[in-house]
């Protein structure tokens, strides 16, 4: 019942998607030269042989997904397919050569159809939540094997699903296989209608160290190692802010003290940096190149696809979205690189690897702005305890590298009934 009336409403509303999406691009959320991507068509040619489609949301996923694809393009055709204007740009020049990019279309029947019309997908994989439904719908239809991979269902996501159960066993049934990121996560998906679960692991695990221009790494060197420093990662707003007061707290105890803030969403920079200048710190702005100087206090990294550098230049990182907005962001990426790693209580899209870091000593939590403080002052004088949390980090991030392995085996069964299809 609730699939035909969301199929209904957005039919009645198709015709004015078009004008949603143009009010999209304006602020930046659509690509413009792309954009009849979105409606379905297409920027490719299909290439012949089997295809393998695997849509995930946004940059985690994406970045995520990667080693995947390396595996399956080795064979296949990949087709990844993401929502933001972001993933686009970060996997850009990412892909392996048997790999194309497109954007999702928009959940809208006419657009979907399109969309397999031409793809003609042999194996759907989809990536943690985006679960859309008429593209599921439209999807099973044409009885294309279907795998959610590293299926997360938050305390929200599973609370709102329950009200709608009819619609989520329609859904979740549709998928040959759902392979969760935790026990938790599997048993949410079994409730809600899947039919089989498995829990190979989270797939956040496998993806490689973030990439880093060595040449620009060891020109940053130079005036970053020589400061004592930490992150503040994948910033939202208020933190940035937050960030500021905790650096203008610690600079009296360090003078030479040098703040790093990665916003989420780099475009919100000048606005950032002006809200920290109005508060008396001295701002290098990465975007416009300005150069960190032994006066910097903050150097604001608001460009894109450069975290890999920005987390080599310091031992300490505190992950965002953890404290004053509920979340928190992605804490395998800094353990990967050997960085001590402070969070805070929210964690929620990470709540299975931040406890577990935690257990190991890979990792030390804070509850608010005040003990944020604290917890860097301590870490910046103890740099015997600050390097043995950030090589646990490494070695927990280390031992939990066979997730890939697993999730091909699970998957194993659906690629050789594509391949025996003629």
């Amino acid at each position: 019942m609730m699939l035909h009336l969301y199929r209904g409403l957005t039919s009645t509303i198709g015709p004015i998607l078009p004008i949603y999406l143009a009010g999209r691009q304006r602020r930046g959320k659509e690509d413009a030269i792309r954009m009849p991507e979105r409606m379905g068509h297409y920027s490719h040619t299909r290439p012949q042989g089997k295809l393998i489609w695997i849509h995930g949301a946004s940059v985690g996923e994406a970045l995520s997904v990667l080693p995947l694809i390396e595996k399956l393009a080795a064979r296949h055709t990949v087709l990844l397919t993401t929502g933001t204007v972001t993933s686009a740009r970060m996997i850009a020049g990412r892909l392996p050569a048997n790999a194309i990019h497109q954007f999702v279309p928009v959940d809208r029947a006419p657009w979907v159809r399109r969309f397999l019309d031409h793809w003609k997908p042999d194996l759907a994989l989809w990536l943690e939540s985006e679960l859309w439904p008429n593209l599921i719908a439209e999807t099973a239809s044409r009885s294309i094997p279907m795998a959610l991979i590293n299926g997360r269902v938050s305390d929200r996501s599973f609370s709102n699903w329950r009200r709608f159960s009819g619609l989520a066993r329609r859904l979740l049934g549709a998928f040959d296989l759902c392979l969760g990121q935790t026990e938790e996560d599997s048993q949410r998906l079994h409730a809600l209608g899947a039919r089989r679960v498995a829990t190979p692991g989270n797939l956040k695990f496998s993806a490689p160290q973030l990439p880093v221009d060595t040449e620009e790494l060891r020109r940053q060197e130079a005036t970053h190692l020589s400061r004592p420093s930490w992150i503040a990662a994948s910033t939202h707003a208020g933190e940035e802010l937050m960030a500021g007061r905790v650096h203008l707290a610690l600079k009296s105890r360090h003078p030479d003290l040098l703040t790093l803030i990665a916003p989420r969403h780099p475009e919100r920079g000048d606005e950032i940096a002006l809200d920290l200048r109005e508060m008396g710190l001295t701002v290098a702005q990465r975007s416009k190149q300005e150069e960190v100087t032994p006066g910097t206090d903050i150097h604001l990294a608001d460009t894109m696809g450069e975290m890999g550098l920005f987390y080599r230049l310091t031992p300490i990182a505190f992950m965002g979205k953890s404290i004053l907005a509920t979340g928190g962001q992605n804490p395998i990426e800094p353990a990967k690189l050997g960085v001590a790693v402070v969070m805070g209580p929210r964690m929620d899209n990470f709540r299975d690897v931040a406890h577990r870091l935690l257990i190991v000593g890979a990792a030390r939590e804070v509850s608010d702005e005040h003990s944020l403080i604290r917890e860097i002052s301590h870490l910046l004088d103890h740099e015997i305890e600050r390097r043995c949390l950030a090589d646990a980090a490494l070695s927990f991030a280390g031992n939990e590298a066979g997730v890939l392995n697993r999730i091909l085996s699970a998957l194993s069964p659906l690629l050789e009934r594509m391949n025996a299809h003629p």
